[in-house]
C-alpha cells in the first residue's frame, strides 16, 4: 500500500510586542537612522512585525505553534516519531544543543528523534520534503515541522535596508502517515556560488565572533533572484506531479515583501486573489514565513480540506525550494 504524508494539523505564534513601521521609525530615529513609514510600506508592503523580549528564545516561540499544532491534529506530543526544526537563529551559538532537541524538552517528548535544518528562508519547505520521505519510507508515522525564528537577535538597526523587513515569530504542522495524497510533490535546490547576497559572515574565534554579526543583503539581487527561482521551482513541482498552475487554489510564498511575492504570482500564472500574504503584519519570519500564512489561511478559512496549497521560497545559502500539498 502507497503511504503518503498529509498534514492533519497547523499552529503559528507570534510575540506580543507588535512594532508598527510607526514604532520602528522612532526607534531607528534614536540611532540617527532615517526612514518613514511610507519608505518602508512602498518597498516592502509592510506595515508591522512582532519582536520576542530578550528572555524569549526561538524554541519558546516554536514550542506553542507547535502546540497549537498538535491541538489542531488531536495529537498527543508523544505520538511524535520526529521532530524537525528550521531555524537560522537557534536557541545556541555552534548550533547545539539544537533547537529541535530543546523543543522536545518543553514538550516533555522522551522518545523521539530530533534535528534541525538550516536552509534559512527555504528551511521549512526543505524540512517538509525530509519529513514526507521519511513517512513515505514508512520509517515515521508522525512528525512534528516547526519554522522559528528571532530575527530581531540578528538585525543592526543602523541599518534602515535589512532592519525594517524582519520580524519574529513560528509556525508549525503535523505530518501524519495517512493513505489519501497529502504532500504531492517537493523539490529542493541551491547554489552555493550566491551566498554573499544574504549572509551573516560572522565566526566564533576563541571564544569571541570575528567578523559580522548581523545580517546583510543584496536588496536587488535577492529580488532578482527570488522571483527567478520560486517561479522556476514551483513549475518544476507542479510537472512533477502533473498538475496544470490552474489547479492550485493557493500560492504560499516565502513572505519576503510583496512586491517579490506578486511578482512571483504574475510570473507563474496566479491570480494575486489566490495569494496567501502576511508579510504586511508579520515582516519576514524567514523559515516560520510559510508555515505562519499555511495556519493564517487555514484558521480563517479560506484553506478548505482537499484544496492545492503550493509553497515555494528562496533563502539564503542560496537555497530555494517547492512543495505541493494537498490538504
Amino acid at each position: 500500500m502507497t503511504v503518503y504524508a498529509k498534514i492533519i494539523g497547523t499552529g503559528s505564534y507570534l510575540p506580543p510586542a507588535r512594532v508598527s513601521n510607526a514604532d520602528l521609525v522612532e526607534r531607528l530615529a534614536a540611532l540617527g537612522v532615517e526612514t518613514s513609514d511610507e519608505w518602508i510600506f512602498t518597498r516592502s508592503g509592510i506595515l508591522a512585525r512582532h519582536f520576542a523580549d530578550r528572555d524569549v528564545s526561538a524554541s519558546d516561540l516554536g514550542v506553542q505553534a507547535a502546540r497549537s499544532a498538535l491541538e489542531m491534529a488531536k495529537t498527543d506530543p508523544d505520538e511524535i516519531d520526529l521532530i524537525l526544526v528550521a531555524t537560522a537563529t537557534p536557541d545556541f551559538l555552534g548550533g547545539f544543543p539544537n533547537t529541535a532537541c530543546v523543543i522536545q524538552k518543553k514538550l516533555g517528548i522522551k522518545n523521539c528523534a530530533a534535528l534541525d535544518v538550516q536552509a534559512v528562508c527555504s528551511g521549512f519547505v526543505y524540512a517538509l520534503s525530509v519529513a514526507d520521505s521519511f513517512i513515505r519510507s514508512k520509517t515515521y508515522k508522525k512528525i512534528l515541522v516547526t519554522g522559528t525564528e528571532v530575527y530581531s537577535r540578528i538585525l543592526n538597526f543602523r541599518d534602515r535596508t535589512t532592519s525594517v523587513l524582519f520580524g519574529d515569530g513560528a509556525g508549525a504542522v503535523v505530518l501524519a502517515a495517512s493513505d489519501e495524497p497529502g504532500v504531492l510533490g517537493t523539490r529542493l535546490a541551491a547554489d552555493g556560488r550566491y551566498g554573499e547576497i544574504l549572509c551573516v559572515t560572522g565566526k566564533l574565534d576563541n571564544g569571541a565572533v570575528e567578523g559580522e554579526a548581523f545580517l546583510t543583503m543584496d536588496g536587488a539581487a535577492v529580488y532578482k533572484m527570488a522571483v527567478t527561482m520560486m517561479d522556476r521551482i514551483g513549475t518544476e513541482v507542479l510537472q512533477d506531479a502533473g498538475m496544470p498552475v490552474s489547479a492550485v487554489d493557493w500560492l504560499i510564498p516565502h513572505q519576503a515583501n510583496s512586491r517579490i511575492m506578486r511578482s512571483t504570482a504574475k510570473k507563474m500564472g496566479v491570480a494575486d486573489t489566490n495569494v496567501i500574504e502576511t508579510v504586511d503584519q508579520h515582516g519576514n519570519t524567514s523559515a516560520a514565513s510559510i508555515p505562519l500564512a499555511l495556519d493564517v489561511g487555514v484558521r480563517d478559512g479560506r484553506i478548505k480540506p482537499g484544496q492545492h496549497v503550493l509553497m515555494v521560497a528562496l533563502g539564503g545559502g542560496m537555497t530555494w525550494g517547492g512543495a505541493l500539498v494537498r490538504m
